[in-house]
């Protein structure tokens, strides 16, 4: 096993041992109203919460790259082309360039 994966374990069971040591019924005001629920619950939602917005900020975004699709490879009838910068120049361009 790695290192990240026994990292996981361990902070799960004492999550897990916490959530359970924290049974007993608190006073939660919502907006509005004022009720009685137990720590588990408020815990168990903040951390569950804490859990998907920590995958949704660090998961890798993905990029579409259109430079791929305008290769010789798209193109079959083109493929004896020479796709070189210098080819598709100017000849102002060039002799900017120079």
């Amino acid at each position: 096993m790695s290192a990240k994966t026994i990292f996981i374990i361990i902070f799960t069971v004492l999550i897990t041992i916490f959530l359970m040591v924290n049974t007993d019924p608190v006073s939660f005001d919502f907006i509005f109203v004022k009720k009685d629920i137990s720590k588990l619950v408020i815990v168990g939602v903040c951390t569950l919460v804490g859990f998907i917005l920590g995958f949704l900020a660090g998961r890798p975004r993905t990029t579409v790259s259109t430079y791929d699709k305008n290769g010789p490879r798209d193109y079959p009838e083109d493929r004896q082309k020479d796709y070189s910068p210098k080819n598709e120049l100017s000849d102002e361009d060039r002799d900017y360039i120079r």
